[in-house]
């Protein structure tokens, strides 16, 4: 208990921290010893973020991006893990391994070769191209596949005597029995398409078409940093992080508590 305690203590410091400094005036946050609670809780912090960047474009680009993606990247993934799971075809056991190996290839790896199809396609500055080359379905179709696999084969049998086919079977049957995976999944998607910064950085040059981390660089300068202006504009780019989480709090305690059961 104690460590879980202290480990948790350690998780919440940096969100603590950010939180507090979003307040502090500029001699707060350069004082040493460093001050916890600010001196004057200065709220106009959250107004210089609006007037040093176009953030709110940034932000409706990473909502836009992040919500597509989240969307195709479960659509495409509970149809992966319904094939695999419940399905027989020619090179099933092949096809799996191969999914499974992409999951060790680093993303640097894969970057400059996707930038250039891009390139090539002309996708550069377009939302296709900000959406399309991230989506990372490998992690999402194992994790929803392994909640397929404990859906018993007597219902799909049962559903195709009745005469449903298996496009039938996966939005009667499998999907309103895996609710708990198919919010879990979007979770951990909307997380990871929410804090990209590598592909959104490489694929745009238009600052119209940057999402919210590329754009909270630009708070970001050599000549000085103002620390308490970006932890503001931070503050509120946690904001759609939490919203999320707790939509699909329970959902993702609800599949906790299955794998501990399943294990």
């Amino acid at each position: 208990m104690l460590f879980l305690l202290i480990s948790s203590a350690f998780m919440i410091f940096p969100f603590v921290w950010m939180l507090l400094s979003a307040f502090k005036t500029p001699a707060d946050v350069y004082n040493y010893p460093p001050k916890w609670i600010p001196s004057s809780f200065k709220f106009t912090n959250f107004e210089e973020v609006f007037k040093k960047i176009p953030f709110i474009r940034f932000y409706a680009n990473s909502i836009f991006v992040s919500v597509v993606q989240t969307v195709l990247q479960i659509a495409i993934s509970a149809m992966g893990a319904f094939a695999f799971a419940k399905l027989d075809f020619p090179l099933k056991n092949k096809l799996f391994a191969f999914m499974q190996s992409s999951l060790f290839v680093p993303e640097i790896v894969t970057i400059i070769p996707l930038f250039l199809l891009a390139a090539s396609a002309g996708l550069i500055d377009t939302y296709t191209g900000l959406i399309v080359p991230g989506l990372n379905c490998a992690f999402t179709t194992l994790l929803i596949m392994s909640f397929f696999q404990t859906i018993p084969n007597e219902l799909i049998d049962a559903a195709k005597v009745d005469g449903c086919g298996y496009f039938r079977v996966f939005l009667e049957i499998m999907l309103p029995n895996s609710k708990t995976a198919i919010g879990t999944a979007s979770l951990f998607a909307f997380l990871t398409h929410w804090r990209s910064y590598m592909w959104p950085l490489i694929i745009t040059n238009d600052v119209k078409m940057r999402t919210l981390p590329i754009g909270l660089k630009y708070l970001v300068s050599e000549t000085g940093t103002e620390y308490q202006v970006l932890m503001a504009a931070s503050v509120m780019a946690i904001v759609p992080v939490l919203i999320v989480y707790m939509l699909m709090e329970k959902e993702f305690v609800q599949s906790i508590t299955l794998t501990g059961l399943k294990t």
